[in-house]
């Protein structure tokens, strides 16, 4: 039996939040449906944050509300602060995330406050998140360089890693921002965090920039990590990183697992009417290679 890729598919989180254009609640709900339809289990579904400050998020505790709420899936809602748990608990939340970063720099950039202020503020959410029997997923940005300060040393992002870990995170997704990593870099910071913590809370978060991301999740692969985030068409991209485009597209990461044997439960053709479906409501290209080739082939 071949060995099981856990995908968590960011696209209607960080995906849309850097378009330009906000969706609809009805076409944000059509978009994760389409994506649970193909067989993803793991979903992001928003972000409960300001409307003001981030439009394209609005309204994502009233989306999730919308959604089915079946045992296999695990959907969830990114909360920045304990007001934003308690709209995501309200409509039954059963995971959260708390986002950081390795830089300092980044941080004060992103959220405006130190790495250690940052961690300060989640302690009210792992609180109650305790409380309310709620998972708690964090992510890490910067896990090998910063627009700002260049190269994070690994030891600095294991030491942001093992504080959320042993504040509550159950897993830590590992950005790497800016897209700018080689398989070597990534290796490194891998078997530092790896040292601390085992592989099965551990989880990669790939940008494309320079076309490293498939290259640098193979090389996370053969350091034993068997979670990744992804979002449909490459979706996405980093407001504070200049340049940086988007997330690997969940078409790539298919097309590398499936072919060097690992299962996924992702269902091709149902996955690839999804992916069609969002870039023509965006009208947007799809920069997933894998995705272009396979309807040029299929829909000529």
């Amino acid at each position: 039996m071949s060995e099981f890729v856990k995908i968590v598919e960011v696209g209607p989180r960080d995906g849309l939040q850097n378009e330009k254009q906000p969706l609809t609640i009805e076409q944000r709900f059509n978009f994760i449906s389409d994506l649970i339809n193909a067989g993803l289990k793991s979903i992001e579904v928003g972000s409960c944050v300001s409307a003001k400050w981030v439009p394209q998020m609005a309204h994502s505790d009233a989306l999730f509300k919308l959604l089915p709420q079946h045992p296999e899936l695990n959907l969830s809602l990114l909360t920045p602060n304990l007001k934003g748990f308690e709209a995501a608990q309200a409509v039954g939340c059963k995971e959260v995330a708390v986002f950081t970063a390795a830089s300092e720099s980044f941080t004060r950039k992103n959220i405006n406050c130190s790495i250690d202020e940052s961690l300060e503020r989640f302690a009210e959410i792992f609180q109650a998140a305790k409380t309310h029997n709620v998972r708690v997923r964090g992510y890490v940005s910067c896990m090998v360089d910063c627009p700002y300060e260049g190269a994070i040393a690994p030891k600095q992002v294991v030491h942001v890693v093992k504080r959320l870990y042993d504040m509550g995170c159950y897993e830590i997704s590992l950005g790497e921002t800016i897209g700018t990593a080689t398989p070597d870099r990534v290796q490194k910071v891998w078997q530092a965090c790896l040292a601390e913590l085992d592989s099965n809370v551990l989880a990669g978060h790939f940008h494309n920039t320079y076309g490293m991301a498939i290259a640098n999740i193979y090389q996370s692969l053969q350091q034993g990590i068997r979670i990744f985030d992804s979002s449909l068409a490459g979706l996405g991209g980093c407001p504070y990183a200049k340049g940086a485009s988007g997330n690997v597209a969940t078409e790539d990461l298919y097309y590398l697992l499936s072919h060097i044997g690992f299962e996924t439960g992702i269902h091709l053709e149902k996955l690839m009417q999804a992916s069609q479906n969002i870039n023509q409501v965006l009208s947007r290209k799809n920069l997933s290679s894998y995705a272009n080739t396979y309807l040029q082939q299929h829909c000529a």
